[in-house]
């Protein structure tokens, strides 16, 4: 009882978390976790969450008991199997047609393969495959994001709308320099925008009544130009545009 008294008072200044703030807290967690290959314990989520441990282990418990979350022998927390159950249901459609060109792209460039989609100021991997050997390869897991101002996937899906489009949909977002070339080019390039040393390579996917998404690669190196990476990853957008 006096645990709970605590955690009310530090959190919330004597009161109940409203259920909405809950329920943010633990999508943020879920967000954590899935950018944390190895896991966090439970002072860990609580210290970026901003909550009193208390607090975050039963937000982590109860992410538990839905598969969302699972625990390792040395109780650090990682993303569970019920979040794969979940991305399933995220863009059937999209997921089906891109695989088989996601999996020619890791392989022709030995590089990994991803689609991302627009999540108002983020980016979000959707589905990713590495290339068959895998050495050296860039790890991208399905839901890891990074800011949408930030990389070639932001740029190849902006460069799918006009100027006006967007403003109309993200006023007081600029529209980049490089989405405007991209919109000529085909495709867009990043370098030491989202992680120091790793490029990015991204064409838009172009679905009819839908928000644009993009086929991308990303890599430290290659002996392949840029140019050549940018037509084989347009073809690949394309190729799955056309059979949605």
């Amino acid at each position: 009882m006096g645990t709970e008294v605590t955690e009310r008072t530090a959190s919330t200044g004597g009161a109940t978390p409203p259920a909405s703030q809950t329920l943010s807290r633990g999508i943020r967690a879920l967000e954590i976790l899935a950018d944390a290959p190895d896991g966090r314990t439970t002072v860990q989520v609580a210290e970026e969450l901003g909550v009193h441990r208390s607090i975050a282990y039963r937000i982590l418990r109860t992410l538990e008991e839905h598969s969302l979350v699972i625990r390792d022998p040395g109780g650090r927390f990682l993303a569970g199997p019920g979040l794969a159950n979940l991305a399933r249901g995220v863009a059937p459609r999209l997921q089906t047609a891109a695989l088989p060109e996601l999996t020619a792209l890791a392989a022709d460039l030995r590089m990994t393969a991803f689609v991302a989609v627009w999540d108002r100021s983020h980016c979000v991997t959707l589905v990713a495959v590495e290339p068959p050997q895998g050495e050296g390869a860039i790890v991208q897991r399905p839901g890891s994001r990074h800011r949408f101002d930030a990389g070639a996937p932001g740029i190849a899906i902006q460069s799918a709308l006009t100027e006006a489009e967007w403003n109309q949909l993200v006023p007081g977002q600029p529209y980049r320099e490089e989405s405007r070339a991209a919109a000529v080019t085909g495709f867009a390039g990043s370098h030491d925008e989202v992680i120091p040393g790793v490029s990015s390579i991204a064409a838009p996917i172009l679905v009819r009544g839908q928000l644009p998404a993009a086929i991308a690669v990303v890599y430290v190196r290659s002996d392949v130009p840029a140019e050549e990476i940018g037509q084989r990853v347009a073809r690949a957008a394309s190729a799955v545009g056309a059979l949605l």
